[in-house]
């Protein structure tokens, strides 16, 4: 019989039906199938992790094998092992106080139960991490799941399309290819929770189509997250720290350090580090090690942006010896832009690429009024030794998370949230939050045999007036 490929919506309809009969037949999986997912989950990943890694680099034209296997297979392997330790407590449920005065002996519990089908959009830059990761949680809290990937990650999402079949049904997980107009369709089913990771635009879109259901969403967005250099902190430590994460995937990732404040005078000191830094760990652009613009587009937007500094009058330097891009590769050297002006692109919209311009202050608070005026960042990063500073910028500067001395490494912690806040973002996810994400706590109270209210039901009189004027007394 000749297969009839079904139109987008009709597809994804059928696949969440198919899913929501599945939760409805069996509603609360035990502690031992959710084990069995993550198990399964981990050993699929740790069975294709070379496969999964050439197909994120044909996706991208050239990625980093280290870099794919440090930001993508490990943190979901290891995240894996840390929910199903975890995972045991996080399912029993939680015990709440009675108020002994109106019911002697009744109990309350808080019940954490499976929400059903939850709904996945994952972005390009790291299409294994940001599909996984979520997965653990989402299997962890005993849900089903339908995962959309990006349109830049075609390689990647035929692969998962053709191999993950042979180790999750249909009714449990399946993946689905941007072939255009599937993440309209897929953002507009009735998903019990809709996870979006990727730009603020496509974020609101996103959750208006949501809306439209009432189904909770939690949206991981970007912005512009700054690290902040105190004049104690050690400025070769900095630069060594915050080269590391902004070159990373070569910038492109939505928790990096998308500019950089120093104190005044140490604006060339740092240049002159950030220099040998770059030819000592990328001596040219060809680097295995360095790796690729995403799309022509975003590499074009990349050049835009630096020339639209250079005509402002912003002085850029590329810290690479010979070629500053090559179209062939779509690679771009690490740069950084020096007297940007406030309404340039680089400082109004997320960089997303290996370019970091640096801005000076001679007092902290010139920061924290720069960076209040602006949309809330995904994280802040405070590099000083002075823990009065640390949680001065902590306390006046609202973020979606802080790493201190350091960038991006909060995300990584298996214990701690990770999520936005305004602009950046809403909900959360990893550790105990994500599988509280993921899940109903559900309210439960336990009436006893004999109920005190019994002396409250009408007809009223004198007794109950005296109960009710002892109870608010």
């Amino acid at each position: 019989m000749k297969h009839i490929a079904l139109p987008p919506a009709s597809a994804l309809q059928t696949a969440l039906d198919l899913q929501r009969q599945a939760y409805l037949a069996h509603p609360v999986p035990s502690l031992d199938e959710r084990q069995q997912d993550l198990r399964t989950l981990q050993r699929f990943i740790r069975e294709h992790q070379d496969a999964l890694v050439a197909a994120i680099s044909a996706d991208y034209g050239h990625r980093s094998r280290h870099e794919t296997l440090l930001a993508e297979v490990f943190p979901a392997v290891d995240g894996i092992d840390h929910i199903l330790k975890q995972l045991r407590g996080w399912m029993r449920p939680q015990r709440r106080g009675v108020d002994w005065r109106n019911f002697l002996g009744a109990r309350n519990r808080v019940i954490p139960q499976p929400l059903g089908v939850v709904g996945v959009i994952v972005p390009w830059n790291f299409p294994l991490n940001l599909s996984m990761v979520p997965l653990s949680y989402i299997f962890a809290a005993g849900n089903r799941a339908m995962v959309k990937m990006s349109e830049n990650s075609r390689h990647l999402a035929a692969y998962l399309i053709l191999h993950m079949t042979k180790y999750f049904p249909p009714e449990k997980l399946q993946f689905f290819d941007e072939t255009g107009g599937v993440g309209v369709e897929f953002s507009q089913l009735k998903f019990d929770h809709l996870l979006f990771t990727g730009s603020g635009q496509t974020g609101r879109a996103v959750m208006a189509a949501a809306a439209q259901n009432l189904c909770p969403v939690t949206l991981e967005l970007g912005g512009k997250a700054p690290a902040i250099v105190c004049d104690d902190f050690p400025l070769k430590l900095a630069a060594e720290r915050i080269l590391f994460v902004k070159l990373l995937n070569a910038g492109q990732i939505c928790t990096t350090v998308d500019h950089a404040w120093l104190p005044a005078g140490k604006v060339d000191a740092f240049v002159n580090l950030a220099r040998a830094l770059v030819a000592k760990r990328y001596p040219s652009l060809n680097s295995p090690d360095y790796t690729s613009i995403i799309d022509q587009r975003a590499f074009e937007r990349l050049l835009a942006a630096l020339d639209d500094a250079r005509n402002r009058g912003a002085q850029v330097l590329s810290l690479m010896d010979g070629l500053a891009f090559d179209r062939d590769t779509r690679k771009i050297a690490p740069h950084i832009v020096l007297n940007a002006p406030p309404d340039s692109i680089l400082l109004q919209r997320e960089i997303f690429g290996p370019i970091l311009p640096l801005r000076s202050y001679a007092q902290l608070d010139e920061v924290v009024t720069s960076i209040n005026a602006g949309p809330r960042p995904l994280a802040i990063y405070p590099f000083s030794n002075d823990a009065a500073k640390v949680q001065h910028l902590i306390d006046h500067v609202m973020s979606g998370g802080v790493s201190v001395n350091d960038a991006l490494f909060h995300v990584g912690q298996h214990d701690l949230p990770f999520g936005g806040v305004g602009d950046s973002g809403m909900g959360h996810y990893h550790a105990r939050e994500g599988f509280e994400t993921f899940s109903k706590l559900r309210p439960v109270f336990y009436q006893t045999r004999f109920s005190t209210l019994k002396f409250l039901w009408p007809p009223y009189g004198k007794f109950a007036d005296r109960v009710l004027r002892f109870l608010i007394r």
